[in-house]
């Protein structure tokens, strides 16, 4: 009965894994350096501005990021632009206003648009819904020393084409190694020199992909650095609280423990 039962439970196990591990069955994920991995990581300013180029000239035209705070542009462990240039950024924006009834040029207040597109997901929270990383067979140990992989993902994926493609149900389907069936409906939005890049950096296919998966981390994880620095400070108190725990331990018990010796 034991021997069954443990059998059984062997078979569900390995059915879970294998189900895991076809889940993510996907290409390669390059494990590029980011700036803000580990607990000492911090956000590149001027990587997260040249991301928000490439965001703005090549996928905002079909992506949105509604969830982002146009004035969280200025703020300091992010991109940092400058007050008027926030502003300035903002304009290019047509807000419907329902006071108005119409629309007007955006403000710093107002949030990204939403996606143009139907098909077109919203890039808010992509860095953090897809996961690069997934370990032997699921199981998540690569997880646990690399991170999720999102913004590795998000670069492999725009690195991933192949520059095939198939018609099927009538849609245009693009052949992409990273993807988890092999192709998939967004084209090619990458080919490197998309864009100019203000401070000079060469615009490669790799950079581009880079910059841009660095700005979608920080658009999903704006405050990053702050918890960072509040795990820091909680860490640091703990330690405090344990030793000033052991010395007021020691304290309190020394005369028992004298006695015992003694006797």
């Amino acid at each position: 009965m034991i021997r069954k039962i443990a059998l059984s439970t062997a078979a569900a196990l390995a059915l879970t894994v294998g189900g895991a591990y076809a889940a993510g069955n996907g290409g390669h994920v390059t494990d590029f350096s980011f700036s803000f991995e580990g607990p000492f990581g911090t956000f590149d300013e001027h990587q997260l501005q040249r991301g928000l180029q490439v965001y703005t000239e090549v996928c905002a035209a079909c992506h949105g990021l509604k969830q982002v705070p146009i004035r969280t542009l200025g703020d300091e462990g992010g991109p940092n632009l400058p007050e008027d240039q926030v502003r300035a950024y903002a304009e290019r924006f047509d807000i419907f206003d329902p006071e108005l009834d119409d629309t007007r040029p955006g403000k710093p207040t107002d949030h990204f648009p939403r996606s143009s597109l139907a098909n077109a997901p919203d890039l808010s929270m992509m860095a953090k819904a897809r996961a690069g990383f997934h370990g032997p067979y699921g199981l998540g140990i690569n997880q646990l020393f690399k991170g999720i992989g999102g913004p590795e993902y998000i670069a492999s994926l725009l690195e991933g084409y192949t520059g095939e493609d198939k018609t099927e149900a009538g849609a245009t389907l693009y052949e992409n190694h990273i993807f988890a069936s092999g192709f998939i409906a967004m084209p090619q939005p990458l080919y490197g020199d998309d864009v100019v890049y203000a401070d000079g950096t060469e615009a490669t296919l790799e950079q581009e992909a880079k910059d841009v998966a660095a700005f979608l981390m920080w658009a999903a994880e704006p405050k990053m650095m702050a918890r960072k620095q509040a795990g820091f400070t909680g860490v640091f108190f703990l330690i405090v609280l344990s030793v000033l725990l052991y010395l007021t331990n020691k304290r309190i018990w020394a005369r028992v423990k004298g006695k015992k010796t003694a006797a």
